[in-house]
This record gives C-alpha cells, sequence and structure tokens, in this order.
C-alpha cells in the first residue's frame, strides 16, 4: 500500500509546489542608448530579453510574457517568401497594424523609446531602418 501511495503523495506535492511558484515578471528598466548604426546592436540590447538572440523567441524574459515572442527568423516564410518591412517597421514603432503583427501591447513601443533618445529625427530614422534590415537578415530559407 505505501508503494502506492507515496508516489502519488511525491505528483500530488510536486504539482502542489509547481502550481505555487509564481510566474516570473519583467523588470522594466530605462533602455540604454546603443550605437545606431548596428542593426545587430540595437537587437541584442532591445529585442533579444524576448525574442532571444538567435530571434527565435526563446529570451529569458519570454516566460513572463502572456503570448509568447514570434520567432523573428521565418516572418519571410511566413509572408511568402517576401520579408514584411513594413509590418515590421510598424511592430517595431507601434503604428497602424503593429500590435496585429505583433499580437500584444506587452512589447515596448520602440519608435517612442527611440524618438526620446535623441531630439534628432534622422537618428530615430536610422535606428528604425538599421533595427528592421538586421531582422531581415536573420531569416532562415
Amino acid at each position: 500500500m505505501y508503494r502506492t501511495i507515496l508516489p502519488l503523495f511525491a505528483l500530488l506535492f510536486g504539482a502542489l509546489f509547481a502550481y505555487g511558484q509564481d510566474k516570473p515578471s519583467i523588470k522594466q528598466v530605462p533602455p540604454k542608448a546603443s550605437d545606431p548604426t548596428s542593426g545587430m546592436a540595437m537587437f541584442n540590447s532591445y529585442c533579444s530579453a524576448c525574442h532571444g538572440k538567435d530571434g527565435k523567441g526563446g529570451g529569458p524574459a519570454a516566460a513572463a510574457l502572456k503570448k509568447g515572442p514570434s520567432d523573428l527568423t521565418i516572418l519571410a516564410r511566413r509572408n511568402g517568401g517576401k520579408f514584411p518591412t513594413l509590418a515590421v517597421q510598424n511592430a517595431i514603432a507601434g503604428e497602424a497594424g503593429g500590435t496585429v503583427a505583433h499580437g500584444s501591447k506587452e512589447m515596448p513601443v520602440w519608435g517612442d523609446v527611440f524618438r526620446s533618445m535623441t531630439a534628432n529625427d534622422s537618428i530615430t530614422k536610422m535606428r528604425m531602418h538599421n533595427l528592421v534590415k538586421y531582422v531581415e537578415s536573420i531569416q532562415v530559407k
């Protein structure tokens, strides 16, 4: 009898322990300015916490999100082989269509963040362009 009850008790205790664990949370900190000429540097600074260094959606903060981050390496594949430049730009900027492309508003509106880093609109546009180009460069065939 104990051989049956003991494993069941251990299983029940493990399930209750797992249930009682808090879901991970994301600590929000002000972003540090990174090199606006490097899409990779910006991706690593601003995107990889959720999307992962490889862009596949497995970053360390992903578990704390209501909806898992998109795999950014297959955007072109999911769009008939053509990289959806405007949709990616809108998702990053938080503009029309961006929430549909991203799925939720948990993703920071990086366009606003980039604008807050400088009064120079050209630098903001450079940041957006280079980040979109980097995401395009990590597409898998």
